[in-house]
């Protein structure tokens, strides 16, 4: 657990409080980070904070200023932001609770675990924590970190639970603005089928530890291969794999060719087919009763 906890406060359910921590559930990935550097002396570049007409200044004279109209700022101290009071910088109160599949994957935007912040505070902890796994719902409420509220949602998580910070109404894009000149076509029968089967062929249970960041690896082998060249350039010419998509493609030979590299077969997947092939029999029954005539 983190030595330090990323909240601390209570969350109230009606009349019930229970303290809290709250501990950020994400890292940062193992990405590669450059700095700008000055090729000639080999010195990283600075930035320094600098006024126009008056040059560099030190960080003591800077404040926050909030531009009312062009040129006109309201100043503000830092202490008068932070006595800003906000029912919801200490006490998440869940106000409403939803079924979790009524909130758009859109709208999620980081998640945080929540522990007890003692034994005292335990017991009501697990029934609330059991009580939405039993009800199947997400609690919903307002929070205040770090300068900012969050509307916020809570769900179980094995023993304990996690917390989810949801962005506003008025920071998604609406969906249909993008999709909107997609057609409305019905795929054919046999190639949704076929597209049903590699789907099929290739569904496996989630491992995130097999999934790794292969640009990153490729940048960490770039650099150990530019330092060990002492410098010299180092281009390679990627091979796309012949012909680029500009080109029309037979969707159904395309489907066919993904389930023989998936191992399966092709003529067998469109299974919906199969009660076809023995009308015929029906026919041939009836042929002897002729010649007996």
């Amino acid at each position: 657990m983190a030595a330090r906890a990323y909240w601390q406060g209570q969350i109230r359910l009606a009349l019930v409080s229970i303290p809290v921590e709250i501990y950020s559930a994400t890292k940062s990935g193992a990405a590669v980070s450059f700095k700008q550097i000055h090729e000639p002396s080999g010195q990283p570049i600075h930035y320094d904070k600098v006024v126009t007409g008056v040059g560099p200044v030190d960080a003591d004279e800077i404040m926050k200023g909030y531009e009312v109209s062009k040129g006109e700022y309201v100043l503000l101290e830092q202490d008068e932001i932070d006595a800003v009071k906000l029912e919801s910088k200490k006490t998440l109160e869940l106000t409403q609770f939803v079924d979790a599949s009524e909130i758009d994957v859109l709208y999620y935007e980081k998640p945080y675990f929540v522990v007890p912040a003692d034994d005292l505070a335990e017991e009501a902890f697990i029934v609330l924590r059991e009580a939405l796994k039993r009800t199947k719902k997400v609690g919903l409420g307002q929070l205040a970190m770090r300068g900012r509220e969050y509307v916020v949602s809570l769900k179980p998580c094995g023993r304990g639970m996690v917390l989810e910070t949801l962005r506003y109404a008025d920071e998604v894009h609406k969906a249909q603005g993008y999709f909107r000149e997609i057609p409305d076509d019905k795929p054919s029968e046999e190639l949704l089928e076929l597209a049903e089967a590699l789907i099929e062929k290739r569904s496996a249970d989630f491992h995130p530890q097999e999934f790794h960041d292969r640009y990153v690896d490729a940048l960490k082998d770039l650099i150990e291969r530019k330092r060990k060249s002492n410098g010299k350039k180092i281009i390679e010419d990627k091979d796309t794999g012949g012909k680029t998509g500009s080109n029309v493609v037979d969707l159904m030979a395309a489907l066919k060719k993904s389930m023989e590299k998936s191992g399966g077969s092709a003529e067998k997947a469109p299974a919906k087919k199969a009660p076809a092939k023995r009308a015929p029999a029906k026919t041939a029954a009836k042929a002897p009763a002729k010649k007996r005539a």
